[in-house]
């Protein structure tokens, strides 16, 4: 009889030491899938498609702006490769692509915007005046809007 139930026992810690194996390897893939989700989502926010425009001292007193201070406080500078881009923070880099000549700009984030009213009608950058004209020329500052690819680089 003693002989029945150390066999029992002896089955029963294999199967025991088995499942706490299985438990261990779940818990292992479970939390790779969420370092892989988090890697993912994080690199899908910090890549954007829409249109950017452009600003100057001249359209930021039009709209009620000083256009000499930006929102980080910096002297705003037309001639510098900077943007102005919500939920981001001052100092990052991005480089934005132009999706219709595949010329590209690496610029600084200094400054809040485009408005409110323009996000919702898919705009996701204001550049600097510069910034616009290394993207498409003097011609696209005329047509003032192009549609772009932005990613976060620091």
């Amino acid at each position: 009889m003693n002989l029945s139930i150390s066999f029992i026992d002896h089955q029963a810690e294999r199967e025991l030491r088995h499942l706490k194996n299985v438990v261990k390897a779940a818990v292992f893939v479970i939390v790779a899938l969420i370092i892989v989700f988090v890697v993912v989502a994080r690199a899908r926010a910090e890549t954007l498609i829409g249109e950017a425009s452009y600003y100057t001292y001249e359209s930021c007193k039009k709209e009620g702006a000083s256009g000499i201070f930006t929102a980080s406080g910096e002297r705003f500078n037309e001639n510098d490769y900077t943007a102005a881009l919500w939920n981001c923070p001052f100092g990052a880099i991005y480089r934005v692509t132009n999706l219709l000549t595949g010329a590209w700009v690496e610029i600084r984030i200094n400054d809040r915007g485009p408005s409110k009213r323009l996000v919702k009608k898919g705009r996701i950058i204001d550049l600097s005046k510069k910034a616009m004209q290394t993207l498409c020329g003097v011609d696209g500052l005329k047509q003032g809007i192009i549609k772009v690819k932005i990613e976060r680089i620091k």
